[in-house]
């Protein structure tokens, strides 16, 4: 099993009274709400968190995308894990990932991943979003009948430039360049690990597989909630005759952990409330545009083939609820590491991704939450699967010794 932990950066000061008086965290969220010095503070505290969680022994390190919000502020994940690339050593670095469908040319994520591969001696995870409706069609403005298709061209574009070797013409539907010869090239061969963050389009799970990429499940609605789309992504890999490898699938799932339920309730509740109240606050109008979903995604919402939006996104839910419907797994080191091993076995996944910075936690609190999982959970689970499965999709550092001093 690789556990890897994701990070959000989310601005974690928004008003209390927020989504009484503000009508979305995303796209029009006023500007007047965010603080300069504010943001340098939060840039550190949680470059510092990924740091730390890194010399506790995570896998992985994992940040993202997103556009006009407070939710995460993120615009260029590549900056985030240029700086993380220097100050870590061994761990994964998982950009998940660059919306390849809003770079023109997309040549450009091909460059800025190669150039982070090489940073990290081999150890970029290269994620390929579609992207939020918010981020694609609304800040970005981005055509929604047309965003996928630009985006399966860019995605193909990309990983030629990484793997043929001479120099080539491209000629696409959207993108058309006389010469594309990227420099520098990635160390990994033939071309970093793909992951593809899926939230609602059933199309992305034979396409994934199809591919060769891991199909990343990002589901704020828990484990609980993501079994009917799991269980599909998994029939569509019998379908086409793929093997039930785990490490083809990855999960998102909030955590924490404590001494006790009472601690932990006294510490974080009012943390993960803000981030189902606050940070999720979008517009509906925002979330879907016309076009944004396929009608064969749309048609299995309705019949209950996935998880439809509000179940995805719970919003305004007290905390209580937020534990037992699996929105968030809490509990002691050893009752927490019982159920991540039940969610992996049941999900049937090899990539876990844990959110132990959760909306307004404070740096104590959110290092603490990071500690207590990867000292006391992550040895717990770390068995999973081994013997049974290869991960296929992980890093393969080619930095060594010898490469490290060929220019002596």
């Amino acid at each position: 099993m690789k556990v890897c932990m994701f990070h959000l950066m989310p601005y974690r000061v928004l008003p209390n009274d927020f989504k009484e008086h503000y009508k979305s965290v995303w796209v029009d969220i006023p500007s007047e709400l965010f603080d300069p010095q504010v943001g340098a503070q939060l840039y550190d505290e949680y470059l510092d968190q990924l740091e730390y969680a890194a010399t506790l022994g995570f896998d992985g390190i994992c940040v993202n995308e997103h556009h006009q919000n407070g939710y995460g502020l993120m615009p260029s994940p590549n900056l985030m894990a240029a700086s993380l690339a220097r100050r870590t050593k061994d761990v994964a670095i998982i950009v998940l990932g660059n919306s390849v469908a809003l770079y023109n040319p997309p040549t450009r994520v091909a460059e800025e991943f190669a150039m982070l591969d090489c940073l990290t001696g081999g150890r970029l995870v290269a994620g390929f979003p579609v992207g939020t409706s918010q981020d694609t069609n609304f800040a970005y403005s981005v055509n929604p009948a047309t965003l996928r298709e630009q985006y399966y061209e860019a995605v193909d574009l990309i990983v030629d430039a990484w793997t043929r070797p001479e120099v080539f013409s491209f000629d696409g539907k959207y993108t058309q360049l006389r010469y594309v010869n990227i420099w520098p090239r990635p160390i990994q061969k033939p071309h970093p690990p793909v992951w593809i963050p899926g939230g609602r389009s059933i199309e992305t799970w034979g396409w994934s597989l199809d591919h060769n990429f891991v199909y990343a499940s990002l589901s704020y609605g828990g484990y609980k909630r993501a079994q009917t789309t799991m269980d599909h992504f998994w029939q569509v890999a019998d379908k086409k005759g793929y093997d039930r490898n785990p490490y083809r699938a990855g999960f998102l799932q909030l955590v924490v952990v404590g001494n006790s339920r009472d601690e932990i309730d006294d510490k974080y509740a009012q943390h993960v409330e803000y981030f189902y109240n606050q940070m999720l606050h979008v517009w509906p109008g925002y979330q879907d545009a016309p076009g944004y979903r396929s009608i064969d995604t749309i048609k299995a919402s309705l019949t209950g083939g996935t998880a439809q939006l509000g179940d995805a996104v719970t919003r305004y839910a007290p905390w209580k609820q937020l534990v037992d419907n699996g929105n968030v797994v809490v509990g002691t080191p050893s009752q927490v590491a019982e159920e991540l091993e039940h969610l992996a076995r049941s999900l049937h996944v090899g990539h876990l991704m844990l959110l132990n910075q959760i909306g307004s936690m404070p740096p104590d609190l959110a290092r603490e939450n990071i500690r207590l999982t990867a000292t006391e959970v992550l040895p717990k689970i770390r068995h999973l699967w081994d013997g049974e499965w290869e991960d296929h999709w992980w890093i393969a550092s080619q930095r060594s010794p010898a490469a490290a001093g060929a220019l002596s």
